[in-house]
């Protein structure tokens, strides 16, 4: 039904943008790929060519579960020293939302099931050596803090293609 090899369920972060997008063009493959400044919330997830209007319907039930809310990004956060992160506080909204989607699609664990413990984030930078990235780190502090209110996640489609991934679907939150 969609174009692309892999569709992500995300909270794009607009407000970030200013902040981070020079960093992410240059040390985060997904920017180049089109993805916005994000949270994730489900990824991977189902395959853009199985997206039909069952799925979107019970995605949408899903999100609506959790009310909208405020967030802000007032620290940074590390991987080891390989990706920087900003932390958005509080992460329990973004656990709800990844919580409410998988338990609605559990044949697709976040992140394949590769971490145990996931720590809501927005990727800054992950390709750059240690002190390429700590530059990076000191330059976005000084745009923070960030805030928005969280209304709606994004259905998005894409692949490792430049610029090929798009938002399908913009799924409100519950008021």
């Amino acid at each position: 039904m969609f174009e692309g090899t892999d569709s992500a369920v995300v909270v794009a972060v607009p407000a970030a943008e200013g902040a981070v997008s020079a960093h992410r063009a240059r040390f985060d493959p997904a920017a180049v790929w089109g993805v916005p400044a994000h949270v994730t919330v489900l990824y991977p997830f189902v395959p853009p060519a199985e997206l039909d209007e069952d799925v979107l319907r019970t995605l949408a039930d899903a999100v609506h579960t959790v009310p909208r809310f405020r967030a802000d990004w007032n620290a940074t956060g590390w991987f080891d020293e390989d990706v920087l992160w900003l932390a958005p506080d509080p992460a329990e909204p973004f656990r709800a939302l990844t919580k409410a989607v998988f338990r609605a699609f559990p044949d697709y664990p976040p992140y394949d099931g590769e971490f145990q413990d996931l720590m809501p984030h927005l990727t800054v930078a992950r390709d750059g050596t240690p002190a390429e990235l700590r530059a990076v780190e000191r330059q976005v502090r000084e745009h923070l803090p960030i805030s928005m209110l969280v209304t709606e996640v994004q259905l998005m489609c894409g692949s490792d293609a430049p610029h090929s991934w798009r938002t399908i679907r913009d799924i409100p939150l519950s008021a």
